[in-house]
Formats: C-alpha cells, structure tokens, sequence
C-alpha cells in the first residue's frame, strides 16, 4: 500500500538528538511490504567506506535504542543493569577523574541460586568523615532499602564482598570539587553457597541458556524449624546418560554430602516434587568439559505438614499431605462431601445381597448437587429383583431434565429402561426382566430436595420353569406368580387356563398396538370387541395395520372392523374394513377414535394387528366452553420432536371471536424467532392478517381474534428441544377493535 512508504517530515519526528539508526531493533528489514522475497523495498545509503548499512536485525537492543530508551526514561546518564556472569564498572571518566555532583547506580543480575562477588581494584574518591559528600554504597538486593553491605570513599580498597543472592544494588555519587580517579570494579557470578530462607528459586549456572563447562554449585538450603523442604521444578535439561555420570544434578536430605541421597538426575524428564524429611536440604550441580545444556530451574519452600496438626486439617476422617497443601479422604464406603473435608455415605456399589435398602446421598437430610450414583443389584440365576420405594421426593414433575432416577433391567444403560422418576409421586413397584438390575440416580447443580428410601427384594422366578403352568402368560410376583391371559381371554377359576372374555378397551397413551382376540391365532367366532382411543387435546389418531386378514365380503356383512372418527359408534365413519388387504392408514379430525371388531358364527381368520399414534394439527371447533389444545401428544412428559411443522385451524361459531390463553409456553429462544416458534394468523390460511410470531416464553397477553377463525403454525428445527405450549381457547363475542387485552 503506498501508505507504507509515505517519508515523514523532520517536525513529525522526535528521535531525542539522537542520529537515526539503522542497527535498531525496530528498523524495517530491506525486503518489508515487498511483493517479493528478494526485492528490495528500503535501501540505506552507503557509509563512508562505502558499505551499505545492514537493517531489520531483530536478535537484540541496539546502542541507539538503548540510548534512546535511557533518555525517554529519564534515566541516569551513568549506570546501566548488568546481567552477565562477570563484568566490570567505574565512575564516570575513570581514571582522568569523575565530574562533580554525579549520581551513577548499577544494578546487577545473575541467575537465581547465584551469588555476586564484587572486587574494587581501585578507589580513589574524596574522603570525608562517614563518607558524608562522594561515595559508594554497595546493597544486598536490588534496590536502595536493600540490606546495606558497605559505604565507602578514600583511596582505601574494601574487601570483597559477597551478596547473599543473585541481585546487587551499586549506586554512586559525588557532590564535592574535588578531583579524583574515581573507582574501578570487577564483578563475578559464583553459584551454590548457603540459603537460609523459606522460598525462593535456584537454577543452574547461566540459565536459561547454556550452563558452561567445568562447573560445580553445591546450595545447602535451610528453612525454618519445624518445617521441611520442598523443591518443585519448572524446568530440568541436562546432558543424558544411563547413570547421569557426566554432568547431573545430586539432591540430598540434609545439609551435607553425607546425608541420605534423595536422587541423582540427569535428562530431560523433570524430577518428580522432592519433600525433605527435615528443615534442610543439599543439592550439588557438576558439569563436565563437554556437552552443555539449558539446565534447569527450581523453586524451593517451606513444606508444613497439615495433617500432623490437631485438626488434621479440618479433614473428618482421613488427611493426606502433599507438598505444599494437603488433601482430605474418607475411609471405604464413604466419599468426600462438597467442602471436601467432610465425608458421607458414599453412594453407588455393586449388591449382591438377596434384600436390602438404597437411599440417596446424605439420607434423611437433603441429597447433595451434583451427584451421580449407580447401584447394580444381582441375584443368584432364575431370581427376579423387586423395588419398592417408600419414599421419594426429588427436583422436577414431568420432565425429569434436573433430577432423576433411572431404573433398568440389565447393568448398563443399553438394557431395558423400566422408567425416569423425578418429583414425589412415588413409583410403583418395580421388577427385572432378569437377574440385574442398575439404578441410576442424578442431581443437578441447583435445588435439592430429600431424595428416595427403597427396598429391594430378590425373589425366585417360578415362571421360568414350565411357564409356571400357565396356558397363556406367567407373570412372576415377591414370594409367589400369577398367570395372566392374552386378549380376549379371562383367567379360568383354577388361576391357570384361559377363556374367552369380552372385549372392551379404553386407551389414552399417544402410541400403542390393538390385536383381534386370540392373536396371533384365529380369531373366535360371535365376538364383538371395541377399543375407544383418547389423545392429547389438539392432536389427531392415526390408525396403521401391519397384518390383516378377516373373512371377505363385498360389503363386509358378516366379519369386519368399523373405525369411527369420534368417541362413540354413532360417530362419524371413516371405514368398515374386511378381507386379505392391508387398509390404508386412517386419521380423525380430532382426539378421539373408537375401533370396534365384530365376527359372526362362521368362518374365522387369523385376524388383525394395527398400530395407533398421534399426529398434530386438525380443525378444532371453538366453544364457549374452554378447551386445551398442546403442542405435542407427550407434552408434560418429554420435549417436542424437531423437525416439525403442525397446523390447527380454529373455528368458532359464526359471529363470534376466538380468545387464545397460553397456559405455558417454552418454545427455544431467538432474536427473531427463526428456529422453532408458534405463528398465529387472524383467518383460515397463512394469507390472513398475523397475529404474531412468538417464541421463548411466549406472548405476555392473551390474544383475541377479529375474525371467527384463527390458523395456529408450529415449525421446530432439529436442534434445541424445549417444553412447548398450552393453549386454551374458546368462543366468544368480543369488539372487533381490540386484539390483545392485558
């Protein structure tokens, strides 16, 4: 872009009367903003022996960025911070003497687990009593309140000084006339010695890069009695070998070389955490004269054992340490409670006892969030297992989304699910298909309620022997069984056969299957069976058969099936069905069905089977008596299905206004309701006037017609699933004005 290569002028630039430099660390490189790699986009100008400058390093500082960076800072005109192993300093103008009222600090900086050795080879500062106008002052840190190791001025040289860490505070000044050589120093790094703190950090020599050659650090660290050490490494990179017989780090428990060895490292793996047995601790880093590496850095500190203290650390049963903390347990068949110090029962197992109890977590008290427990029950082979709660009060009604209890033939979660309770109905008795049983029980992380106290019983199958002498089905019962019969039959008085029953059925789940009497055999004759199927209100039945065969007739006079689209036999018809061909599916126009078989004296076949379920939308008639209409046939049991597109169309009686009341309404939520949402529109079709699309929590007000018919639309994607809607509307008369009424 050409705004790269715009050239500022002198006034927009403030380089602080410094010459421009080529060498800085912030120079553009000779190729920058270049369409190629190799074409040049800036090109310094040749010096005076004719070289062009080279630019773009970016590895370190430069003099002029250095310089430009002191200025910016305010900083002393003399001074600097020295990080290197070894070094040298003077007073300004050493030796042809330093000018009056200057004022020079150097700070010095080797790698932590170093110490500074500072060697003054000449001092020749004007002297005065306590060293009042020039001097020196040399610091055991890195600032000026640091502990003071020696102020010094005259032409008498100190003797060496050694800090107790890796950092020294130097500072200068003057404030006479008089004219000296001023002083010259020599600094050195020495690593190992003596550490007598209770934290702090130790690395090899010259980390993080390359320690050198011929190296030996022995530090004997002690903290504070009472306490052990504690060493954790953040970094560990040294020359490998099977014994680590070249260069290796040696750690000790104690102070000297003879105490007990804790371990000999070498490579590139990390040492596990070390914890001494006492308030000391002795580590020794050689290196030979060949292969360097980066070494490695350490933090030490004062280890305090929690668990030897009264309270064992607040922990109720059982205290673990840890280097530097501490960790609560429980003895077996307890875990650990929410403020992970205090243990309950824990919850879960595998039973293997032929009766027993199972209660939540914490019982009687309320059960904690956040649990998961599986119990898995087994009996002994042709044993069933029974539960039978006794009391039972968890989070949540109908969903069962928050809390809940599962409860499974079989140990895992593949087996046949008997049932998901939440709430305080309690279940009913429960019984395995089998052997096993698993039961589940789950806690959210909000509200917790008391839980769940059951019972279970093992009880030996009679019916896997023989049937238990049944003709139809054996049913097995606690303590004993029971023979039960197939449709279309009743139990004969001994309690084992069967014989023919009338038939008459009524059923309200959403899906199901009706069977002929006696199937899969032939049906018998002179039977008249009815089955009258309910629906959730809003939602149709549909009836499918997988297999039908009943005697033929042209108008099916003798044996047939009647389907009516109502709740009754004068309702009206939708088919009278005979013959070998399987009917086309049949839906009424609203929530009720009624089935009816009849067979004459004659011929018998082998019958029908047939499937219902429910199927949304409909033409819905409006009365001034209320009525419900829902989102969907499990609605208060399970979410709404994705992928869905009903339509109910509202009727009222003419001259009236529908009034439309949602009762609950939980429908996902978008800015413009584009993923699932119910529209409403004021006609018989989507071309009327809309009353509004709604999703999330619904529309605040009720919602009022003009005209005597409203078309309700419900789209859901296949994504996120919620609750869904309760609508109750009726008939009424209304001012065709207003639409919404608080």
């Amino acid at each position: 872009q050409e705004y790269n290569f715009l050239k500022m002028e002198p006034g927009e630039v403030n380089s602080l009367g410094e010459r421009y430099d080529f060498d800085s660390i912030m120079h553009y490189a000779r190729n920058t903003f270049s369409r190629g790699m190799f074409l040049d986009t800036i090109l310094p100008s040749r010096d005076d022996n004719g070289i062009r400058p080279a630019i773009g390093q970016r590895t370190r500082l430069s003099k002029g960025d250095i310089a430009q960076a002191r200025k910016l800072y305010r900083c002393p005109a003399c001074g600097e911070t020295l990080q290197e192993s070894y070094g040298n300093l003077s007073s300004p103008g050493f030796p042809n003497g330093y000018p009056s009222y200057t004022h020079c600090i150097w700070r010095i900086s080797v790698t932590p687990g170093e110490k500074i050795v500072l060697n003054f080879t000449t001092m020749d500062l004007y002297k005065s009593s306590l060293c009042w106008y020039d001097y020196i002052e040399v610091r055991d840190g890195y600032w000026r309140k640091s502990p003071l190791l020696g102020r010094f001025c005259g032409d008498k040289v100190s003797e060496i000084l050694t800090s107790t860490d890796s950092r020294m505070w130097i500072e200068f000044r003057s404030s006479s006339n008089w004219v000296g050589k001023g002083f010259a120093a020599v600094y050195e790094a020495i690593c190992g010695g003596e550490i007598r703190k209770n934290e702090g950090q130790i690395q090899s020599p010259n980390y993080p890069d390359d320690y050198r050659p011929m190296k030996e650090c022995v530090w004997k660290i002690t903290v504070s009695e009472g306490y052990h050490v504690g060493l954790t490494f953040q970094a560990f990179e040294i020359e490998r070998h099977d014994n680590c017989a070249y260069d290796h780090l040696e750690v000790r428990d104690g102070i000297s070389e003879n105490s007990p060895l804790i371990g000999r490292f070498c490579g590139y793996d990390k040492p596990e955490d070390i914890r001494s047995g006492a308030n000391t601790l002795w580590m020794k880093f050689v290196s030979d004269g060949t292969v360097n590496k980066a070494g490695f850095a350490a933090n030490f500190f004062k280890e305090e054992d929690e668990c030897a203290k009264p309270d064992r650390g607040g922990c109720e049963q059982r205290c673990l340490n840890t280097l530097g903390s501490y960790q609560c347990a429980c003895e077996p068949g307890y875990e650990l409670g929410p403020d992970r110090r205090s243990c309950e029962a824990a919850c879960g197992g595998l039973l293997t006892k032929l009766n027993g109890t199972i209660t939540t977590p914490g019982w009687p008290k309320e059960y904690p969030p956040n649990k998961n427990c599986v119990w898995q029950v087994v009996a002994p082979p042709q044993y069933r297992i029974s539960v039978k709660f006794e009391f039972f009060e968890l989070e949540g009604n109908e969903v069962c989304k928050y809390d809940y209890v599962e409860i499974w033939s079989g140990l895992s979660s593949e087996s046949k699910l008997h049932g998901k309770f939440c709430g305080a109905d309690v279940p009913e008795v429960i019984t395995s298909q089998l052997n096993n049983m698993r039961i589940e029980f789950k806690s959210d992380n909000t509200v917790s309620k008391k839980g769940f106290k059951a019972h279970f019983f093992s009880d030996k199958d009679e019916c896997s022997k023989d049937n238990g002498g049944c003709q139809h089905e054996c049913v097995n019962t606690m303590g004993s069984y029971m023979c039960q019969c197939r449709n279309g039959f009743v139990l004969h008085e001994n309690k084992h056969d069967c014989k023919e029953a009338e038939c008459e059925q009524k059923i309200h789940s959403p899906g199901g299957l009706i069977t002929s009497p006696n199937w899969p055999d032939k049906y018998p004759s002179r039977k008249e069976c009815t089955w009258e199927i309910s629906a959730t209100p809003g939602h149709r039945i549909k009836l499918a058969f997988s297999e039908f065969e009943v005697e033929q007739h042209q108008e099916c006079a003798y044996d047939h099936v009647e389907v009516f689209d109502g709740e009754t036999e004068k309702s009206p018809i939708l088919g009278r069905l005979c013959g070998n061909k399987i009917p086309d599916p049949l839906v009424t126009t609203g929530n009720k069905m009624f089935v009816r078989f009849v067979s004459d004296a004659s011929v018998q076949r082998k019958g029908f089977q047939a499937t219902h379920s429910t199927e949304c939308g409909g033409r819905l008639r409006a009365e001034s008596k209320p009525r419900d209409l829902y989102s969907h046939a499990q609605f208060g049991d399970n979410n709404y299905p994705g992928q869905v597109d009903c339509e109910w169309l509202l009727v009222s009686e003419r001259g009236s206004r529908l009034e439309l009341s949602f009762q609950t309404f939980e429908v996902e939520e978008e800015a413009d309701c584009g993923y699932d949402y119910v529209e409403l529109f004021d006609g018989l079709n989507s071309t009327a006037v809309g009353l509004g699309r709604f999703c999330g929590p619904g529309p605040a007000e009720d919602i009022y017609s003009v005209g005597d018919a409203v078309l309700i639309h419900f789209h859901t994607d296949d994504t996120i699933n919620k609750k869904g809607f309760h609508i109750r509307y009726k008939s009424i008369r209304y001012p065709d004005t207003t639409h919404t009424k608080k």
